[in-house]
């Protein structure tokens, strides 16, 4: 029962994932060429204008994610892993899911701390208007070990760990019991491997280059400012 109450939690927190490097992705949108507003932003104030945000956030992330989180740490210190003495794919991948939980637990620890201004301003996330993309991209762009190791280990971590996870829950529930059935739902998760890698190196490919982006957003929501420093 427990583990399948942790493979339930982990489809809840693998469906959180996507919706959160979907929107991330829309970083490289840029600006409406009309109104100045980002896509980014647009998004994040869609989700923050849901009804009972606050109990949706506890029930179908914050709740789901502890557990798992939790119960798998559990999992991982019983885990005996042998890849070296029987080298099989889905051995090695064995090991791979058990590194990229540790690696996860670490990368959520930081985020959601940083996030939340527990380790400084300058890794606060904003989510009024005019703030949302500024500060994301100020929290990426904080220190090169925050844009070059932290965040790509914790974009392939992520990733992988849902594909493959995803795949096992097949298993789990018995919907994919024989080799074909595994073959089959292995080349979808294979594919979804490749959407939300693909969305995480999007986001945080825009946010680097979007670096320095937070003076030019004060510019543009402070118009008399921008007038005094334009050239004489």
């Amino acid at each position: 029962m427990l583990r399948r109450l942790h493979s339930l939690t982990g489809i809840l927190f693998g469906g959180y994932i996507i919706v959160h490097l979907l929107i991330n992705a829309t970083l490289i949108q840029g600006r409406h060429p009309q109104d100045g507003t980002w896509s980014f932003e647009t998004q994040v104030a869609k989700i923050h204008s849901l009804p009972f945000l606050l109990a949706i956030e506890w029930a179908f992330i914050f709740i789901p994610i502890i557990f798992h989180t939790v119960y798998g740490i559990w999992i991982t210190l019983r885990a005996e892993p042998n890849p070296i003495h029987y080298p099989y794919f889905k051995n090695v991948f064995y090991t791979l899911q058990r590194v990229s939980a540790m690696i996860i637990v670490a990368g959520l620890v930081f985020h959601v701390l940083g996030m939340k201004g527990f380790l400084g301003d300058t890794l606060a996330f904003e989510a009024g208007h005019g703030k949302a993309a500024a500060s994301t991209v100020r929290h990426i762009n904080a220190h090169w070990t925050v844009a070059f190791v932290v965040y790509p280990l914790f974009i392939l971590a992520s990733t992988f760990h849902l594909a493959n996870g995803f795949w096992t829950a097949g298993i789990t529930w018995g919907l994919t019991v024989s080799k074909a059935a595994q073959r089959r739902w292995g080349f979808v998760c294979a594919g979804l491997f490749a959407l939300t890698f693909g969305c995480g190196v999007v986001a945080w490919g825009a946010s680097v280059k979007l670096k320095g982006l937070e003076p030019a957003q004060a510019q543009f929501n402070n118009p008399q400012k921008a007038i005094v420093d334009l050239p004489k």
